[in-house]
């Protein structure tokens, strides 16, 4: 009898052992699930940087642009002109920007 008693005992905490083990295992595919979706979430962040990166090196190249004073180097329509590239690559970068981002 003693060891039909222990048998029964070894039979509950096994299977209470494996209602935990799968508790931990629903536990640890959502934490997974969680973990996937926080890389997605930085890859999407640092892929923005770069581009705000890109964005502030075009308009701090623009404004320096700004700065030369073209009528002391007679350069009022090459200034014009470089002024006008850079603004169309601008343009051209956030079109590209909202196309990757759909």
């Amino acid at each position: 009898m003693a060891v039909a008693n222990q048998l029964s005992k070894v039979i509950d905490k096994t299977g209470r052992l494996i209602e935990l083990c799968t508790a931990l295992q629903e536990e640890n595919d959502l934490l997974k699930q969680e973990n996937d979706q926080l890389k997605h979430k930085v890859n999407h962040h640092s892929q923005l940087k770069i581009d705000l990166e890109e964005k502030l090196r075009v308009l701090t190249l623009a404004r320096s642009l700004e700065g030369i004073q073209a009528t002391d180097l007679g350069l009022n329509e090459k200034t014009f002109d470089i002024k006008q590239k850079i603004t169309d690559f601008v343009r051209e970068i956030d079109k590209c920007i909202v196309l990757l981002k759909k």
